[in-house]
C-alpha cells in the first residue's frame, strides 16, 4: 500500500489491491451557518462536486472514501443539506462506489446517503488501511491495521513575511505513533471555506489524536508537496525569528 496525495489539493490516492480516493471535511451546507451570521456565501456545493468528479475522471479511483464531516450543520440539518447532500451522493455515487465514515458533524447522515456506504464513527478497514475522522478513538481493528489515515483538525500552518503579515495554508501532517508502530497521516480539510487549526499556534489540544502520535514530531507539508520541516522545528525557528 502507498499514499499518493495529489499536488495541489486536498485529496489522497491510496494504492493497494484497489485504488482509493480519499478526501475529508467536505462540510457542505457550511453557508447556511455563514448566512445565519450576516456573510451572504453562494452554495458552493456544485464546485466542489465538480472538483470531485473532475478528480475522479482523472485518477479513475474503484472507491471514494469521505472521511468525516460530509456535512456541516449539527445538531439539526439545514434546509440546504437536506436538498444538496442526497444529490451530491447520488451524482458521485453514479461514478464510483463512495464509503462514507461519519464525523461529528454528520448527525442523520444515513438519511441523507442514498448509494453509499455508511460506516460507523469509530472507523473501517479498507484494504489494510484504517481509516477513521478523529473526533472518537477508533475501533480496535482500526488500530491494528498498517496504517491510519484521519482528518478532523483541518491542519494548517501560519506562515509570516518579513513585514510581519501572515496567512495561513492547509498542509499534509505525517506521523509515527510510537505506541502502535505505525504511519498516522492527518488530512487536511477538502472545503477551504471551513476554519483551519494552525498547528504551530495551537495550545494543549485534547483528543484522540494527541494520544496516538506526537504532533511536535510529525512532518509537515503544504499542499503543493513542500516539505515544511517537523512541527517542533517550525515552532522552534519562529520563536528564533521573534528574538
Amino acid at each position: 500500500m502507498r499514499f499518493l496525495p495529489v499536488a495541489g489539493d486536498a485529496v489522497l490516492i491510496a494504492e493497494g489491491k484497489h485504488r482509493a480516493m480519499v478526501v475529508a471535511d467536505v462540510h457542505l451546507g457550511i453557508e447556511y451557518e455563514l448566512w445565519l451570521g450576516g456573510a451572504n456565501v453562494p452554495s458552493q456545493t456544485g464546485k466542489l462536486l465538480d472538483r470531485l468528479r473532475g478528480m475522479i475522471d482523472e485518477h479513475r479511483p474503484e472507491r471514494l472514501v469521505v472521511l468525516g464531516d460530509l456535512k456541516h450543520n449539527v445538531p439539526r440539518t439545514s434546509w440546504q443539506e437536506r436538498i444538496e447532500v442526497p444529490d451530491f451522493i447520488r451524482n458521485l455515487s453514479e461514478l464510483v462506489e463512495v464509503t462514507l465514515v461519519p464525523g461529528n458533524h454528520d448527525t442523520g447522515l444515513r438519511d441523507l446517503a442514498p448509494g453509499a456506504e455508511v460506516c460507523e464513527p469509530d472507523g473501517v478497514v479498507i484494504d489494510g488501511i484504517g481509516y477513521f475522522h478523529g473526533h472518537t478513538w477508533p475501533d480496535p481493528e482500526v488500530l491494528s491495521s498498517r496504517a491510519l489515515i484521519t482528518a478532523h483538525l483541518h491542519p494548517s500552518v501560519r506562515l509570516v513575511d518579513p513585514l510581519g503579515a501572515s496567512r495561513s495554508e492547509r498542509v499534509w501532517v505525517r506521523a509515527f505513533s510510537e505506541e502502535y508502530k505505525k504511519e498516522v497521516v492527518v488530512m487536511p480539510a477538502f472545503n477551504p471555506l471551513c476554519g483551519s487549526l494552525p498547528l504551530n499556534e495551537m495550545g494543549d489540544e485534547r483528543g484522540p489524536l494527541m494520544k496516538l502520535i506526537d504532533l511536535s514530531r510529525s512532518r509537515i507539508y503544504l499542499l503543493d508537496g513542500t516539505y515544511l520541516g517537523r512541527l517542533g522545528e517550525i515552532i522552534a525557528a519562529q520563536r528564533y525569528k521573534r528574538r
